[in-house]
């Protein structure tokens, strides 16, 4: 049989006419939450953490994981094209290498438990962006500050979140205990920093460093039991307070990670300014948050972080590099400067009070 060209098919270009751009790339990019989903699903039955001990069939992976035979081939088949599974000639898979290393639980460098949060509760506020887009609020329900509150009352809930969180941090900390020089100071501040993971970092690297936690009193015990883990619990104190109606504690440097994204403009002042205070003269604040490119037009991931909080905060977005380290001269801060954090995912402004 020979085959014809649909009649709606597309005509080759004329000779010297450019040929019009492929819309592939817009069709993908439309169904790009297929392939995020998919990952997601994988992370929510286990199914990394299972394949790290070693390869499995599909009749074996079916049976474990209570997969329907009509789709369980298509949806291991599609995690092998996304490059997160591999398939063996004999029909097992196994992880691919970053797979193995991120998504294994049982590892310390997983980053499934942050996945999971996205897929319970992002992936869900995502439809409402319409919506947020035309009323400048949140999407009905998804107020972080309301989830807060609730986390707050469910212990086990809690400790997830913190554990997701953990995730992040478990990559920033080695890279900003490398990168800063920490020769000069000794007493530093997590602000908001949870059960003190950043610390467990940053505290066996630099051995004459002591730390403490800045955060609201349901997190203490969660910091004592981490703290104590790591052997850490005769360098480190938990101090508890709201850092909109308390003074932060003095300190050489503090650290607002993840925190000033959640705030609107005015309010990221304040913190800075409040940072400000607690420092000693010579004193370094380290803001990170997952920033926008300056020109604003090359990092997509920054800019699309920013509307998931324009989802889940009532005033919060992410912002450029320029516009923090702005705001840190306006506090006082006599000079900063930019690092680029986690292959560029992450972006930290470090600015310096003058000694």
């Amino acid at each position: 049989m020979t085959a014809r060209t649909p009649a709606h098919a597309t005509a080759p270009a004329a000779a010297g006419i450019p040929a019009p751009p492929s819309p592939r790339p817009l069709i993908e990019l439309g169904t790009s939450f297929w392939a995020s989903k998919t990952l997601l699903t994988a992370v929510e039955i286990g199914l990394f953490t299972g394949l790290a001990e070693g390869p499995v069939t599909e009749d074996a992976l079916r049976e474990r994981y209570a997969l329907h035979a009509r789709g369980a081939r298509d949806f291991l088949d599609a995690l092998v094209a996304l490059g997160v599974l591999d398939r063996d000639a004999g029909g097992s898979y196994r992880n691919a290498p970053a797979t193995d290393l991120y998504l294994d639980e049982n590892k310390p460098s997983y980053l499934g438990g942050w996945m999971r949060q996205a897929s319970r509760r992002l992936f869900h506020a995502w439809s409402g962006l319409t919506d947020s887009l035309r009323s400048g609020t949140p999407h009905i329900g998804w107020n972080s500050q309301d989830y807060f509150n609730r986390l707050y009352e469910n212990p086990r809930e809690l400790l997830g979140f913190i554990a997701a969180m953990d995730a992040i941090t478990n990559h920033l900390g080695p890279e900003l205990a490398a990168l800063l020089d920490w020769r000069a100071h000794k007493q530093v501040v997590d602000v908001g920093g949870a059960r003190g993971n950043l610390l467990a970092h940053l505290l066996p690297a630099h051995p004459h460093l002591e730390g403490a936690v800045f955060d609201l009193p349901d997190l203490k015990p969660l910091f004592e039991a981490h703290m104590a883990q790591h052997g850490l619990g005769d360098r480190t104190r938990f101090a508890t307070g709201d850092f909109f109606a308390d003074p932060m504690p003095a300190a050489d440097v503090v650290v607002l990670g993840h925190i000033l994204h959640d705030w609107d403009a005015g309010q990221r002042r304040e913190l800075l300014r409040r940072a400000y205070e607690a420092l000693r003269p010579g004193g370094m604040v380290v803001v990170y948050d997952r920033m926008i490119d300056d020109a604003r037009r090359e990092n997509a991931t920054g800019l699309l972080g920013s509307l998931n909080l324009l989802l889940v905060t009532p005033g919060g977005s992410e912002y450029t590099a320029a516009e923090c380290q702005e705001w840190a001269a306006q506090a006082g801060f006599a000079s900063s400067e930019t690092l680029r954090l986690v292959d560029g995912l992450e972006t930290a402004v470090v600015a310096h009070k003058a000694g």
